[in-house]
């Protein structure tokens, strides 16, 4: 990992108590990497497309906003540093992933990252990551007294790996409730429930990766939520995976309602 031409993440500063995180946005992999890649692999299908498209309206909000650049196959930004499995028993993928969302290979001759090099990513991309994150949700804390986290997640709606049938549209975790203020998640999904055309869900299949876990810290004043979008509500869900802009505006004014609803907890909270 010495491809210095990208760096880990994009970051904009707000002026709100809500930091808004986008771990799976990255499409970026560098260029020897790709080279060990399968062609599918090399196409990243499993990515979060176009969050920072899709949010952009919460930069007038006032959120601040951190973006990776890196694909998830480089490094996951949301596994534990140590690869441990956040649904045991389930099927997931790993720090440094070797397969696809379909179960197929990521590396072409099968030669897989080993124990250096998953170490040498983690600390040339995973680390920073979490770094300016822990470092703008102290800030934000320490200037308004509370910090809201919003993980802006997407995926596609069918994946029979992960997944019976088709997934929600919208997908809320809280880690079953240790990551955020009760009566916050049901105001939010109160929300995505009232959301015409879109169906919606607390801690259901999809209930927070490790961003969501490790920060939320309601007793501390972290309050960290995972949404975990159906790639159909806003996207094309296959190649090449064109941002839709009729349907995106469709299910963007939820999407304000709902980081609305958070700002006005936190200006309570505060």
């Amino acid at each position: 990992m010495t491809d210095t031409t990208h760096p880990p993440f994009v970051f904009h500063q707000g002026t709100q108590p809500l930091l808004i995180s986008m771990p799976h946005a990255g499409t970026y992999v560098p260029p020897a990497l790709a080279a060990r890649f399968t062609d599918e692999a090399c196409q990243v299908p499993d990515t979060d497309w176009h969050m920072d498209r899709l949010y952009a309206f919460a930069r007038d909000m006032g959120a601040s906003i951190l973006v990776a650049t890196h694909s998830r196959y480089v490094v996951d930004l949301n596994r534990p540093p140590d690869g441990a499995s956040l649904y045991p028993g389930q099927s997931v993928t790993g720090l440094c992933p070797v397969d696809t969302f379909d179960d197929t290979p990521i590396y072409a001759r099968g030669d897989v990252p080993d124990e250096a090099e998953t170490a040498a990513r983690r600390e040339a991309i995973w680390a920073p990551y979490h770094a300016q994150l822990r470092a703008e949700l102290d800030r934000i804390r320490a200037r308004h007294g509370v910090a809201m986290l919003w993980d802006a997640h997407s995926i596609r709606s069918v994946l029979p790996r992960f997944f019976e049938g088709k997934l929600p549209d919208l997908n809320l975790g809280t880690a079953n409730g240790a990551s955020c203020d009760t009566a916050l998640a049901q105001e939010i999904l109160a929300i995505a429930k009232a959301a015409t055309g879109y169906t919606a869900v607390l801690n259901g299949r999809f209930q927070g990766g490790y961003i969501t876990r490790h920060y939320g810290q309601p007793g501390q004043g972290v309050h960290a939520i995972q949404l975990e979008m159906s790639q159909c509500s806003y996207m094309q869900e296959a190649l090449p995976f064109d941002y839709l802009p009729a349907l995106a505006e469709q299910v963007q004014p939820h999407l304000r309602r709902m980081l609305e609803a958070v700002l006005g907890f936190a200006r309570k909270a505060a």
